[in-house]
């Protein structure tokens, strides 16, 4: 992998991350269309490093704010809405956690086609359409409880699936629970720390032991990430206040279709 493939891949993935599209839909297209290597492992972790800095930064008050009260509820039995909104986080982390740990392997060797992301990017874009059209409700984060955490959390194991989008089935179905748009995003994002952390982790231990990386290409994929993926919440919760969900449910439907013609040109 060049340079300026480092530099593309490090802004989709920022792009993607956190916009309800697919980054797996977005990173599979240079490999198809343009014979782009894999990124590897290092490059990877790099990326994702960077997308988590950014929704750390961007959340940075909210991080500590929920990280405090997590602590006091711990060690000082002190409960408080935000305690509460904490634990509801990590609670809707277990399900995806655990389904990594038990079929990330599978899914890697048996689902990662371009069927697979054709399939997954346009079904979960019109699942995301009606759950915006059909829900967008007025409940707040302090509307949260273990139960609908959960829901969300149990959703969010479909994301494993190459093509479904981290944070489009959790928005999906934040707003099915009747979550205002805002809300269904903050949430979804919030949720995307841990589980981000452990992913990192995980592919972390693969790591140990491959020869020397890129150094600077890891650099540049982890500053790319983080700058692309901020100024990408940022733009993205102003949105979605004006316009909804739509544009993402029609880019996806694009997408989508140029992924089927790509199918049925390499089968023709």
């Amino acid at each position: 992998m060049d340079f300026m493939q480092a530099v593309w891949l490090a802004i989709i993935q920022g792009l993607s991350e956190f916009l309800p599209i697919s980054s797996s839909a977005h990173l599979i297209l240079p490999s198809e269309i343009l014979g782009w290597p894999d990124q590897g492992l290092a490059f990877d972790i790099a990326v994702h490093v960077g997308s988590l800095v950014a929704v750390i930064l961007y959340f940075r008050q909210d991080v500590a704010t929920l990280s405090r009260a997590w602590v006091d509820s711990i060690f000082e039995r002190r409960q408080s809405p935000e305690s509460h909104l904490a634990w509801y986080i990590l609670l809707a982390t277990v399900p995806a956690a655990l389904a990594g740990l038990l079929f990330s392997h599978y899914i890697e060797a048996n689902l990662r086609s371009m069927a697979v992301i054709a399939f997954t990017t346009i079904f979960f874009g019109l699942l995301l359409g009606w759950a915006d059209r059909r829900g967008g409700g007025d409940r707040s984060i302090d509307q949260f409880r273990w139960r609908t955490a959960l829901v969300v959390g149990v959703a969010q194991v479909l994301a494993l699936i190459p093509g479904t989008s981290r944070s489009g089935i959790t928005i999906t179905a934040a707003l099915a629970l009747g979550f205002d748009r805002e809300t269904a995003a903050r949430f979804s994002f919030l949720m995307a720390i841990p589980i981000i952390l452990l992913s990192g982790g995980y592919k972390g231990m693969e790591l140990l032991g491959t020869p020397s990386v890129d150094w600077t290409l890891i650099l540049v994929g982890t500053v790319l990430s983080a700058i692309t993926a901020y100024l990408c919440i940022t733009l993205f919760l102003k949105v979605i206040q004006r316009v909804g969900m739509m544009p993402f449910v029609i880019y996806r439907l694009l997408l989508g279709a140029v992924l089927v013609g790509l199918i049925y040109s390499q089968s023709g």
